[in-house]
């Protein structure tokens, strides 16, 4: 147990099942392991949390505000638009896309500054050539866009409807034309 709290504890990254039974051998069980560590870490002010396809120790969202003050912020997600954020979350529910799709879904030219932007958070990248006429690469999201936002899986994202239902998003709007400035091309962010 402490050898694979020790490899997760280490890496920057989220540790996989398959590098951890490395570890640990394949005959024991992982899950069986991550939990008895989720147990001992009950009441600590960090856990051991199943993002990206790994597991990583993430600190309790309640020391946010604690850890901002004392060590600053350098969350690259906060520093999206929100037309980024926008297209990012049109991407992640509708992946994969071609900028043509996208703009066809808003009713505006998205910005080739606005995807490069997103490709060079490491939130999106190309994913596989369209089979509509020209074969124009489409987007998908990335490891980072699971990491960036605390997802295992993109089955993890919020149900669409039930955001719709709950008000949250409405796609009535969307589609109407009701999107910030900054997605049209040429128009600044």
């Amino acid at each position: 147990m402490h050898r694979v709290e020790a490899t997760i504890f280490a890496a920057s990254e989220p540790i996989g099942r398959e590098a951890l039974a490395r570890v640990v051998g394949k005959g024991c069980s992982i899950d069986l392991l991550i939990d008895d560590i989720r147990e001992e870490l009950r009441g600590r002010p960090y856990d051991l949390v199943a993002v990206a396809g790994g597991w990583k120790h993430l600190t309790r969202p309640v020391y946010a505000d604690a850890i901002r003050a004392a060590v600053g912020s350098n969350e690259k997600a906060s520093d999206l638009s929100q037309p980024e954020v926008l297209v990012l979350m049109c991407i992640a529910y509708f992946q994969p896309i071609t900028r043509a799709e996208l703009s066809s879904f808003f009713g505006k030219e998205i910005s080739r500054d606005l995807m490069g932007h997103l490709r060079g958070a490491g939130l999106i990248a190309s994913g596989p050539r369209s089979p509509t006429p020209g074969a124009p690469y489409t987007y998908v999201t990335t490891k980072n866009f699971l990491l960036e936002f605390g997802l295992d899986t993109l089955r993890d994202l919020p149900d669409f409807e039930a955001l719709e239902d709950a008000g949250l998003l409405s796609k009535e709007k969307l589609l109407a034309g009701d999107i910030p400035a900054g997605l049209v091309e040429g128009e600044a962010d």
